[in-house]
């Protein structure tokens, strides 16, 4: 079996896998155990849909829940008391201006397991987290993305 990359949390992120795993663990494979159990009741197997469905739910969760355990097992969590707020790194939120817009935006830079940009939250590999991680206040940055050139000044930094 390959080597498992290492997967950067911050407490929040590993939070939320814990409960994910914890919810498909005990809930959600009852469930579908008792949807399994429903569809045997129907009979024949060879021509029973909801059996099909039922067992591909199971093996689906189950897939889930041996890549939630292989992320727990391979997590390095960021620990807030070590967010150095000299410069972006992972945990880091900074409030950077679109210097083409004349936008403020504070984004949370956090490890891929976790992004979400739809709330801001952009991970280390994603164009614009590469390129503000090790900046500082007061640096300007500049970001290819798909439709060009983005131009950022970072405003701040925090925990």
């Amino acid at each position: 079996m390959s080597s498992s990359k290492q997967i950067v949390l911050t407490v929040e992120g590993l939070e939320k896998l814990e409960s994910e795993l914890e919810y498909l663990k005990t809930v959600k494979r009852k469930d579908v155990a008792e949807k399994i159990k429903q569809a045997i009741a129907f009979g024949d197997l060879s021509e029973n849909s909801e059996y099909d469905e039922a067992k591909n739910e199971q093996a689906q969760m189950e897939v889930r829940i041996v890549q939630l355990e292989n992320m727990l097992k391979n997590a390095k969590v960021i620990d807030e008391e070590d967010i150095n707020t000299d410069i972006v790194s992972i945990g880091s939120k900074v409030t950077v201006l679109d210097l083409e817009f004349d936008e403020k935006i504070e984004y949370a830079i956090v490890g891929s397991t976790e992004a979400d940009p739809s709330n801001y939250k952009i991970s280390d590999e994603s164009p614009v987290g590469s390129a503000l991680i090790g900046q500082k206040v007061g640096n300007t940055v500049d970001v290819a993305v798909p439709d060009g050139v983005i131009k950022f000044k970072v405003l701040s930094i925090s925990k």
